[in-house]
């Protein structure tokens, strides 16, 4: 057989999206950022909304999205994309919206202005990626950092009476009036990642909706900072961080009833 019969429409399986650059990805082996990459520009790419889709990524690992998918990007300050976000759907309203964004980023030093662009329910869409931990400044504590996890500022774990609890932001984000949609996923095998995929096509159908703040929250792994293998970190995840932080809708403005499961 001819590899020009191999490639034929009809024999394709799988095509990577013409969105993402051809590009060496940096980030570490086994780290979630590349694969929400993939679903990203997969879902850009299939809903046709690529010349329309603006987003914003602050300092962190999420700050070098913009060397891998072919949108246009606004860089913002630490923690201060969802003000950008909002100044830039604001002044150009039918354009789509999407801040991306750490733990560290999102749910400490961006609190406030996740928190009220939330509240006023901003027509964007925000991909919250939770690691548990500061990824690229030195594996620090973050407030998603779990009780007796161990981080380069708590060498022999987190302890509440010190450091407080872990911050459950999926959930307070969930009762604010302005969210339509807010959902906690993973990307850890196949299944999960099919849909981490089918929410965040929703998250982005609910913006050209016009329906208020879309929430998605991609439950990860940081096998560097974890000091594990990519193996070890996705079970260490699965066995620690989703009792605590557990996958499913919390709030849906198309459905009455809204499960955890």
């Amino acid at each position: 057989m001819d590899i020009k019969d191999i490639i034929k429409p009809e024999n394709l399986v799988y095509k990577k999206s013409e969105l993402l650059i051809d590009t060496i990805m940096h980030y570490c082996p086994g780290c979630s950022h590349g694969v929400v990459h993939k679903i990203l520009s997969e879902v850009i790419d299939e809903m046709g909304i690529q010349e329309k889709t603006i987003g914003i990524a602050p300092v962190g690992c999420a700050v070098f999205a913009y060397n891998y998918i072919d949108i246009d990007w606004q860089e913002a300050a630490h923690g201060r994309a969802p003000a950008v976000a909002t100044g830039v759907v604001r002044l150009n309203p039918d354009n789509i919206v999407f801040a991306y964004q750490g733990d560290g980023d999102l749910a400490s030093i961006g609190t406030a202005e996740i928190i009220h662009a939330c509240n006023r329910g901003e027509n964007i869409v925000v991909i919250f990626i939770n690691n548990g931990i500061y990824g690229m400044t030195g594996g620090q504590m973050a407030p998603t950092t779990l009780v007796g996890q161990v981080t380069s500022t708590t060498p022999a774990g987190r302890n509440v009476d010190l450091n407080g609890y872990p911050m459950k932001i999926t959930e307070l984000i969930a009762q604010l009036p302005g969210t339509s949609y807010v959902t906690r996923q993973s990307v850890q095998t196949a299944a999960a990642v099919r849909k981490c995929k089918r929410s965040i096509k929703k998250a982005f159908q609910n913006v050209i909706d016009k329906k208020g703040t879309s929430f998605v929250e991609v439950v990860s792994t940081c096998n560097a900072g974890w000091k594990m293998t990519p193996v070890g970190a996705n079970k260490w995840m699965e066995e620690n961080m989703f009792p605590f932080y557990p996958l499913g809708d919390m709030k849906d403005s198309d459905k009455k009833e809204v499960s955890n499961n």
